[in-house]
């Protein structure tokens, strides 16, 4: 058997076993190290210690002193496995992974997203399926501090979707608004998804918040549309709250609300984000500036507490480390894969078939959008969408721009059944009555509107090149 198809059978051997379930980030070090030490076997480097043995006259010197061990794992894989896990940890990019991660953690138990839904259902009052828009714009701010889906799903699962319930909103439509709102902080920056999607393919991170940042105001303002549209058409379904539930406020306390509830939130993600695009800070120092913002907001609202500082660190710590460990087993993966021609020969299929971009765009996309079903957004970023990136200069594609493209796309890996994640989520937190069926079925129209984006940002590329190019120039 050839070194290529050992390299494809090995990657369809991974399928195989993390659609069993497996562990992703570990089965992907043990493919690894296995398929590497076949690729890497070297069996005078194993048995030089036997030599060893020899000179010195002494035949039972190997099995006595354990140096068949030695030879054992004299291995070139090993040393690659320590050198790609030193590298992780050494990643400048990665380490604003935590601090990010901290900062939407610590925000999330400060009581912030609770005082931000109330003050926006009022000031929204008067739009059809206010307390959906509402919903949306609080799913949109929250997911930028946090960038965590299920965070994000889970928190307004528990605070808006309830109280849409009671207002007496189709379920449906209800569950549909927080789980695709809950999934735009892997696209709107800062995003951990880009800032992963920039270590694997090796675009600059804050090129990738510039160009993302209209895409997913883009693709938010679609869901709104939609949300109001609907609303308008059939009342029914998002019924137009009464004064008794959004009760009698003048328009000075509105305001008072929403520069006590609103702007703190905002002004420390555009103080994050403008660093960052300005270049006043590198994304680790801004992630940092983020962490310790969120912090003192815990301390402005009377929200601190030890447990929940202890709490936002634990789950920083452990999110972080999965992370790591998923980009350790991936650049082990795919560096033996690549070693054994597996990339050549997929490179070599593509540009054999004499497609034109807009086609390898469509299939590049489409094989993305099916492998979101079984897979998470983490697990197609680090280990498929580097398969695609030697391929994006053959047919003349920015990184930047199928990066922005591909984000958009994985929306629908949380949206999509059978692996709806963002459904799975709700589901736990949701009332008994509420079914997995109809959070499925609100899915639907946001896939539709993420399809409909995909398609204005292809055709409006300014959309996404714009902005980094006023900023960074060409």
């Amino acid at each position: 058997m050839s070194d290529p198809i050992v390299a494809l059978s090995m990657l369809a051997i991974f399928l195989f076993i993390i659609l069993l379930g497996f562990p992703v980030a570990f089965t992907l070090m043990a493919m690894g190290i296995m398929f590497g030490y076949y690729a890497y076997f070297d069996p005078d480097r194993m048995w030089r210690a036997y030599d060893r043995a020899i000179e010195k006259s002494d035949p039972d010197f190997w099995e006595r002193s354990g140096l068949w061990i030695d030879g054992l794992f004299n291995n070139r894989i090993f040393d690659l496995f320590v050198n790609q896990t030193y590298s992780v940890m050494a990643n400048d990019v990665l380490t604003a992974v935590p601090l990010f991660l901290f900062m939407g953690y610590i925000v999330e138990r400060a009581n912030i997203v609770a005082r931000l839904f109330h003050t926006l259902n009022i000031a929204a009052r008067h739009i059809p399926g206010s307390m959906a828009v509402a919903a949306l714009i609080t799913c949109t701010l929250f997911a930028t501090a946090t960038g965590i889906v299920g965070a994000v799903v889970t928190l307004m699962g528990l605070l808006a979707f309830p109280a849409m319930l009671k207002a007496r909103y189709d379920t449906s439509l209800a569950s549909g608004v927080i789980c695709a709102g809950g999934t735009l902080g892997i696209l709107i920056p800062p995003s951990i998804m880009l800032i992963v999607y920039a270590a694997a393919s090796g675009v600059s991170i804050v090129k990738l918040y510039a160009g993302a940042l209209f895409p997913g105001l883009l693709l938010a303002g679609l869901y709104m549309i939609y949300v109001v549209s609907r609303a308008t058409l059939q009342p029914q379904l998002a019924p137009k709250p009464t004064k008794e539930e959004v009760g009698e406020y003048s328009v000075g306390e509105i305001v008072i609300q929403v520069l006590t509830s609103f702007f703190p939130l905002a002004f420390l993600i555009l103080a994050v984000l403008g660093a960052i695009l300005f270049g006043l800070a590198t994304p680790s120092e801004a992630a940092a500036m983020g962490a310790l913002g969120g912090l003192l907001l815990t301390f402005v609202y009377r929200a601190f507490t030890w447990q929940r500082l202890r709490e936002s660190v634990y789950l920083t710590v452990r999110t972080t480390a999965m992370v790591c460990w998923l980009f350790v087993g991936s650049w082990t993966f795919s560096s033996v894969f690549s070693y054994l021609g597996g990339e050549q020969i997929i490179s070599e299929f593509v540009t054999g078939l004499d497609i034109s971009p807009v086609t390898f765009l469509i299939m590049a996309q489409l094989i993305i959008f099916l492998l979101g079903w079984p897979l998470e957004w983490s697990e197609i970023i680090i280990i498929f969408v580097p398969i695609f990136l030697p391929l994006l200069p053959h047919f003349g594609i920015d990184p930047l721009f199928f990066g922005v493209l591909v984000a958009l796309n994985l929306q629908t890996s949380f949206l999509t059944p059978p692996m709806a994640m963002s459904a799975y989520y709700l589901k736990g937190i949701a009332p008994p009555h509420v079914h997995l069926n109809q959070i499925f079925k609100g899915n639907y129209p946001y896939l539709a509107m993420v399809l409909v984006a995909m398609v204005i940002l292809y055709n409006v590329p300014a959309i996404t090149q714009w902005l980094p190019e006023q900023i960074y120039g060409r």
